[in-house]
């Protein structure tokens, strides 16, 4: 079985307790995932697009790892995916590489669950906000997996409910692939 690999898109992970407590329950796993960090890898954001579509192709799931910036992904992660999904890779006619593969997104927001609804302070739930990432997956493809999300992270989460989406996080990854 191929792993995941998880990209992860996070500006300032040192500060990050969510984001980073996920990538350390991912690397005690690394016959599972490969945890990409494209903010360490990329620093002056030049991609090196034959590489990250051969570290994509070497894995059955991708899994895009992100805080929620300005209700959509870090401008790193949208550079990535519009370099790295190309015409005749990603889509096109002979663009096949992502079909079939999972494709999920695991998100930590920095606000509550109640304010993504029908009735609360953004009209929207989380998932319709980030649905361009679902029509990107079906445009090429691939198998859209529901996303992963945290909430509330901006409100000193406690250390058990970051152990518990961190653990939870790792089994979705587990029981999807």
């Amino acid at each position: 079985m191929k792993k995941s690999l998880i990209i992860v898109a996070h500006p300032k992970i040192d500060e990050s307790h969510i984001n980073k407590r996920w990538i350390e329950e991912l690397r005690k796993y690394p016959e599972k995932f490969t945890v990409h960090e494209i903010y360490q890898s990329y620093p002056h954001g030049e991609i090196d697009i034959a590489k990250e579509q051969s570290l994509i192709e070497a894995h059955e799931n991708l899994i895009l790892q992100f805080p929620l910036y300005w209700f959509n992904c870090p401008p790193l992660l949208k550079q990535w995916l519009d370099e790295v999904f190309t015409y005749g890779w990603a889509y096109g006619s002979t663009g096949d590489k992502l079909k079939n593969k999972k494709i999920m997104l695991a998100v930590s927001a920095g606000i509550k669950s109640e304010d993504f609804s029908k009735t609360g302070k953004y009209k929207l739930p989380l998932n319709q906000i980030l649905y361009p990432f679902e029509t990107t997956a079906l445009y090429v493809q691939a198998n859209y997996q529901s996303m992963y999300a945290f909430y509330n992270a901006e409100n000193n989460p406690t250390a058990d409910e970051v152990e518990h989406s961190a653990i939870h996080y790792v089994q979705k990854l587990i029981d999807i692939a």
